[in-house]
């Protein structure tokens, strides 16, 4: 089974990079992985993508050894395993709401003496059943990591019970659901925020699970100062959006005197 470079970066006490993929045409995580992030972020809680999609994308980022978490849709335990399956290196579940919810989720994606995730073998993760039965179950607990992620005020009464849990590697803190559900969407320095931004961090460590959470270059060494040592920083639409709005200004009234573009003839057309 392919190693996880992030695990493997985050035990020798390193800071994983990370970039999420929204668009659906593989190349896009072909771009990311060539550009040197150690981790794509797949998404099937909010993205419309089918299982072709996200075989493709996972395909093209193993091709240059980079590896992928996919957030899984909350369903049943196909919804969580079948990204696995697929050899994603990750996965990370959404909205955990308390311990019982927890618990539950890992006993589906972990393999004995861990969890009761239910065996194939026949798929990318254990190479189409070459891999040895008992090995593929070791390897699957070992080398691919699990992430829940913190984004709601309710599972904080439970934190500490959460991080203690074996068969699990990060937590996760989502500030954009924890905003609108503390009743303050989108004020990212609201005090209750800061605050629980700095517990899930402090409480990750204590318990010997590794911290994450998403930040920009703004905040990115703030973060990695606070504890965290995954951080997911920039997404293509956005790249892309700001890329294009900022194309389009220069078709405005004497941009280009006032902005000195003047064509010399050697500038590249994707600068």
């Amino acid at each position: 089974m392919r190693r996880s470079n992030v695990l493997e970066k985050l035990n020798a006490g390193k800071t994983v990079s990370c970039f999420k993929v929204n668009l659906n045409d593989p190349k896009v995580s072909e771009i990311v992985a060539i550009s040197g992030f150690d981790c794509i972020w797949m998404d099937q809680e909010h993205i419309a993508q089918d299982s072709s999609m996200l075989a493709a994308g996972i395909w093209a980022a193993k091709a240059h050894d980079t590896d992928v978490m996919v957030r899984v849709s909350r369903g049943s335990y196909s919804d969580y395993i079948k990204p696995l399956e697929m050899d994603a290196t990750g996965i990370m579940v959404p909205h955990i709401m308390n311990l019982e919810d927890a618990e539950e989720v890992i006993r589906k994606v972990r393999f004995h003496p861990l969890g009761r995730r239910p065996i194939d073998g026949g798929n990318a993760d254990g190479s189409y059943t070459a891999l040895d039965f008992n090995e593929y179950i070791q390897q699957a607990n070992k080398q691919r990591f699990v992430a829940l992620q913190i984004e709601d005020p309710e599972p904080l009464k439970d934190l500490e019970a959460i991080a203690a849990l074996e068969g699990f590697d990060m937590l996760f803190f989502g500030p954009g659901d924890f905003s609108q559900g503390i009743g303050a969407p989108g004020q990212w320095n609201h005090p209750k925020l800061i605050e629980t931004r700095k517990l899930v961090a402090e409480v990750a460590d204590k318990y010997g699970k590794y911290a994450a959470t998403v930040g920009s270059p703004d905040n990115l060494q703030e973060l990695m100062d606070m504890g965290y040592s995954f951080i997911s920083v920039g997404a293509d639409v956005a790249g892309l959006t700001n890329y294009c709005n900022n194309l389009v200004k220069g078709f405005g009234p004497g941009t280009g005197k006032s902005l000195g573009t003047e064509k010399k003839g050697t500038e590249s057309p994707y600068k």
